[in-house]
């Protein structure tokens, strides 16, 4: 096993702690579980499926519901906002919800936000979910480039100060981002290309000679990159896509050949399939865990 997601040094805390830097957590958790991140989310599809109401009050029973089922089965896991915004004040209470008692019971909470702006607003952002005094406190979020690079800075720098982390979206798994992802600078390097580049060097100045604070969403559906590597931007990847969007632990092995040591692959669809109930959900994470595990070699 790597150095990076070595199972529990001396002076780590429980996954859900924030006494140590997200990265460090991070290994905990995956020293334990695997790299499988649990995607938590709610759509109407899935409650109707469950057979619960497709209401404020069958979201709540979700969250019971996922829970249990991923306390014990994995370190990490990761709701998406806007299935719980739709359901207005009292969704966003669940969200609450969800989230303390994850981080309660020592997982890792990586809030699927996917926000970005600029100035005031992305500080805004950075105080809604970031640090102690946030209004719902997480572990790490994701965040869109696409209004610039430097106007994430408040994002960023109060992600180190409250040691959380960030992931920048750079390679979505939907084939409709790829015009966009793939287009290419006058230096002819892609814009994803150039995004893990401004990631590498936010990393080496925030935290040199260690693994930084920001992360990379790079979507393994669309193969291993092509005409630059993964492994200097000194960060970790997500990998959406696993399951329902067509990635196995096999593309995601392929697509981080050379950093499989810092890979968190998420699945959600696949994996809520199997509920309600919480031990067969708790059981598929496991079996996915494993594999994911053994394919990557961590």
């Amino acid at each position: 096993m790597s150095s990076v997601f070595k199972a529990g040094s001396a002076g780590f805390g429980r996954p859900g702690s924030s006494s140590a830097p997200f990265t460090d957590r991070v290994r905990t958790a995956v020293g334990r579980y695997g790299p499988l991140v649990f995607g938590l989310d709610p759509s109407g599809d899935l409650l109707t499926g469950w057979s619960l109401p497709d209401t404020p009050d069958g979201l709540e029973r979700f969250v019971d519901i996922v829970v249990d089922a991923s306390v014990g089965a994995v370190g990490v896991v990761k709701p998406q906002v806007a299935f719980y915004e739709r359901h207005g004040w009292r969704g966003i209470r669940s969200l609450a919800r969800l989230v303390e008692s994850c981080r309660g019971a020592g997982l890792l909470v990586l809030l699927d936000a996917k926000r970005g702006d600029i100035g005031s607003t992305s500080q805004a952002y950075a105080e809604a979910y970031l640090g102690p005094d946030a209004g719902i406190p997480v572990d790490a979020i994701t965040i869109t480039p696409y209004l610039g690079f430097a106007a994430m800075q408040p994002i960023l720098d109060r992600a180190m100060a409250s040691d959380a982390g960030v992931f920048v979206v750079t390679r979505s798994s939907n084939a409709e981002g790829r015009a966009l992802q793939s287009a290419r600078h006058a230096d002819t390097a892609t814009v994803e290309q150039h995004l893990v580049a401004d990631i590498a060097a936010e990393n080496n100045r925030l935290a040199p000679g260690r693994i930084g604070p920001i992360g990379s969403v790079f979507g393994p559906t669309h193969g291993p990159p092509t005409g630059f590597g993964l492994r200097a931007m000194n960060g970790l990847f997500l990998a959406p896509g696993l399951g329902a969007q067509g990635a196995t632990p096999a593309t995601v092995a392929a697509c981080f050949a050379d950093c499989p040591d810092r890979v968190l692959a998420s699945a959600s669809r696949s994996l809520l399939a199997v509920g309600p109930d919480p031990s067969h959900l708790r059981h598929s994470a496991q079996t996915l865990a494993a594999h994911l595990r053994d394919a990557l070699r961590t």
